[in-house]
């Protein structure tokens, strides 16, 4: 068995990330570094969103951004600038393509197409089986998930951010390029929290997704017969759908945390890094491989990479609350947007709220159904 340094399993956004981080360190040019993934990573077969300030370490491959964005519910509605931030897209190709391109200049990482089907910590080295061989890796990075034991637990509740998204072309110009409908919830709640999230890409392309907030997935034609409705209700019917996409991304506060080792690091979804309260992924496993790339140069534990913040309560308590009256997102989030500042939403979603600044926010929220969601939990952490 040949050894490696470092082991990424999972050529996704987070493990690629990881690697292209590696690749253009010094640091990291003498180790050997293998990528395993089962795929060819070669088509779209992903849309990823996320808000930033003017520049970003992903700016070569952004396909779109929007520098306003529109909300709307039957309680509030509002087409806003979003400045400093811009709204940005990536389609997945690109990014392969991007990230892929400079691997394959350093002869010190090595890809294959395999599946893992078992890793093992043996203390001095990690042992990884696929379907064809095996690997040793002093230290192992996964963004590949092996165990269901946050589906099997009862104590932090499991929502799932489920969609499915038609990328369109009219014949005629019938969308404003230049807004991004982040939500709108002037569709039937059906008690969930269901919306439709619009990106126009030109004046005659956009992507539409039928996206819930719930505990339970959809039929494929449940999804597919809102959107039609949708556009029906927005003049939109010379078109052509020229592309679709689906998605299910877990919404939880279980710890993943618990299931790494000292050498070995879930990572993206599979290590909690997926934002509960909204299903937003890209951004964050941005900043946490940057954090991890300082710490890997450690060679400390891994498994005390990344600790609990206070946003960890606060995604508990929303989830907490969506779980037991899902119905109530729509007023939750059009409550949200209604009395505070656009630019102050996304810095407290992206965590980087001061203390004083998120008190601000919970001011905002109706405190009674908070506090009962805090009673709950003191008394289900017993």
């Amino acid at each position: 068995m040949q050894k490696y340094d470092y082991i990424i399993i999972g050529g996704g956004a987070s493990g690629l990330m990881l690697a292209y981080r590696m690749a253009i360190d010094s640091f990291f040019d003498q180790k050997q570094v293998l990528i395993i993934d089962k795929e060819n990573k070669d088509r779209n077969d992903r849309t990823w969103c996320f808000w930033e300030e003017k520049k970003g370490t992903w700016d070569a491959v952004v396909s779109k951004k929007w520098d306003q964005i529109f909300f709307g519910s039957d309680d509030y509605s509002n087409q806003t600038l979003i400045s400093p931030y811009s709204y940005k897209l990536i389609r997945s190709k690109y990014f392969y393509e991007f990230v892929l391109k400079t691997l394959k200049t350093k002869s010190n990482v090595t890809l294959v197409q395999q599946q893992v089907v078992d890793i093992i910590d043996e203390g001095n080295a990690v042992e990884i089986e696929t379907d064809q061989q095996m690997y040793l890796g002093d230290k192992v990075f996964s963004s590949v998930l092996f165990s269901l034991a946050y589906k099997n637990q009862q104590k932090y509740p499991v929502l799932h951010q489920h969609f499915i998204g038609w990328f369109i072309k009219t014949e005629a110009p019938a969308f404003d390029s230049d807004t991004a409908t982040f939500m709108d919830f002037k569709v039937p709640q059906e008690g969930n929290t269901r919306f439709m999230y619009v990106l126009p890409l030109s004046e005659t392309e956009a992507l539409f997704e039928y996206t819930l907030f719930s505990e339970h997935v959809l039929e494929k034609h449940a999804y597919e017969n809102e959107i039609s409705r949708y556009l029906e209700k927005k003049g939109i019917e010379n078109y052509t759908v020229i592309e679709k996409e689906k998605g299910c991304i877990p919404m939880t506060c279980y710890e993943f945390r618990k299931q790494n080792s000292e050498n070995v690091l879930y990572i993206g979804t599979a290590g909690g890094w997926t934002k509960p309260s909204t299903g937003y992924t890209f951004k964050n496993a941005s900043k946490k491989t940057k954090s991890l790339i300082a710490y890997i140069k450690k060679n400390e534990d891994v498994s005390k990479f990344d600790t609990r913040t206070k946003f960890w309560y606060y995604d508990l308590l929303f989830l907490d609350l969506l779980y037991k009256e899902n119905q109530k997102g729509a007023f939750l989030f059009s409550r949200l947007f209604k009395k505070n500042k656009i630019t102050k939403i996304l810095k407290f979603l992206d965590e980087e709220t001061s203390l004083a600044e998120d008190l601000k926010i919970a001011r905002s929220m109706p405190s009674f159904i908070f506090l009962k969601m805090i009673w709950y939990r003191i008394f289900n952490d017993q």
